[in-house]
């Protein structure tokens, strides 16, 4: 067998023999925060209808009891069904954090298997932590290593979340190095999710995360009985570049691993929508209140974009749905000329608002050379705004809110759980008040245990 050193082994050996004690205390403290933002979408996604489906499905095909908890509905079952639905539910409310450089959604994937896991398996707070790190690292990696041209097509949290998964399940099951090679072997077959889902304003999205983390998780275990999967899943000859990717980098697959902590890069989401919004709707949060204009006094914005903003956004012309309008930049720069807010609450009254629909015809999105080349590593935020009387200004964010440079607070990381656990009328204050306590003493905790108590 060839065992000569190549990118897919690397990474899965760092997958395999990450410490604790490896990982800087400054990066363990951003795991923590991660988990507890993840923890507030997970539950905010409680209202979800294609969340509803998906749990009802898990209800069918899983045993209705477990070690493992369910966070929408307090009910426990095995890890597989569990990290399936508290996936599904952590990408829905578009809430969930995203790595710039990958245009990766972590905490969707790589948290709910191993929190799944390690219930399942009595792992203490240290071990979860640091198989999360593990599944960060492997998911951004590969997320970068697939490119630009990956992600015109690819869902990259449903392709790189399979591999990130399987790392993070890997790393609490103490695979040896040559057992995540097969881990990631297995993982990277099963690794799909297309962008296609958006033209029809279909459900898909939550099946990306929900099918990302059980296929993880599942060629984990099967790595751990004997089952082989292919060494070179990323990089061979008919591996996930060759499939898909056009401009794949294997060298990104092993750049700097256990020198540059790609979980510390993650940012949070401020605004509830796709973060591809997000630039833009800072960049005109700071001339609408930097001018004191009125929606009614602006009559064209442009928003001045990478072209993998126009990729996503650009075939949702007419939103019908509140998800589908996430992915709006018109909809989501209305809601933040109007209400100074593009949160929970405002997609699901005011989305369709016929205010909303008239400020969604002024706006149109153009290339923008530096901000194309800034992307992925940099989003930048541009917007020109002209108002009715003829006057224009220009509107500029280096780091949008929520970036590591621009980021929440733990306050504001509490502040943001507490009001998507009450969107979904999922947990109490009190609870989520216990959740984040237990949250932030993970690290000391002898067993991960349940987050949030049976109803009943």
């Amino acid at each position: 067998m060839n065992n000569d050193h190549h990118p897919s082994q690397e990474l899965a050996a760092f997958a395999a023999q990450l410490r604790f004690e490896d990982i800087p205390d400054a990066v363990m403290r951003r795991a923590e925060d991660l988990f507890l933002d993840w923890f507030g979408s997970a539950l905010a996604g409680k209202t979800g209808r294609p969340v509803q489906v998906i749990e009802s499905f898990a209800r069918q095909m899983g045993p209705q009891d477990g070690p493992s908890e369910v966070l929408i509905s307090r009910r426990r079952t095995t890890p597989l069904f569990a990290a399936m639905v508290n996936a599904a539910s952590s990408h829905f409310a578009e809430q969930d954090d995203v790595h710039n450089g990958s245009v990766f959604h972590p905490a969707a994937v790589v948290f709910p298997a191993a929190l799944a896991v390690a219930q399942s398996i009595g792992a203490s707070g240290r071990e979860l932590l640091t198989a999360s790190v593990a599944g960060y690292e492997v998911g951004i990696r590969v997320g970068e290593f697939l490119g630009r041209s990956h992600y015109k097509i690819f869902h990259t949290t449903g392709t790189a979340g399979t591999l990130a998964a399987a790392a993070a399940v890997g790393h609490l099951l103490r695979l040896n190095p040559e057992q995540m090679l097969h881990a990631f072997g297995s993982a990277g077959t099963q690794a799909a999710g297309l962008w296609e889902f958006l033209r029809d304003a279909a459900d898909s999205k939550q099946l990306h995360t929900a099918h990302a983390a059980a296929g993880g998780l599942s060629a984990a275990y099967l790595a751990h009985e004997g089952f082989t999967g292919a060494r070179r899943i990323l990089e061979g000859a008919q591996g996930m570049a060759a499939g898909m990717s056009r401009d794949a980098d294997p060298a990104k697959l092993s750049a700097g691993l256990g020198q540059r902590w790609t979980l510390a890069e993650t940012s949070f989401k401020f605004h509830a929508s796709c973060r591809h919004t997000h630039p833009a709707a800072d960049a005109l949060q700071q001339v609408m209140q930097a001018h004191g204009l009125r929606p009614s006094e602006v009559a064209r914005v442009t928003a001045r974009v990478h072209q993998g903003a126009i990729d996503v956004l650009g075939p949702v012309v007419d939103p019908r749905t509140v998800h589908q309008a996430k992915f709006s930049m018109g909809t989501v720069l209305g809601l933040i000329a109007e209400f100074g807010s593009a949160g929970l609450q405002e997609f699901e009254r005011f989305y369709n608002d016929p205010r909303i629909a008239a400020f969604r015809g002024k706006v149109e999105m153009v290339l923008d050379q530096e901000v194309d080349q800034a992307y992925p590593a940099r989003w930048i935020g541009k917007v020109t705004v002209q108002t009715v009387d003829g006057r224009s200004f220009e509107g500029r964010v280096d780091e949008p809110k929520g970036d590591p440079g621009n980021t929440l607070s733990r306050e504001e990381l509490e502040s943001k759980a507490l009001r998507l656990a009450e969107f979904a009328d999922a947990a109490s204050p009190a609870e989520m008040r216990t959740a984040f306590a237990r949250i932030w003493a993970l690290a000391d905790a002898g067993q991960v245990g349940i987050l949030l108590p049976a109803q009943g």
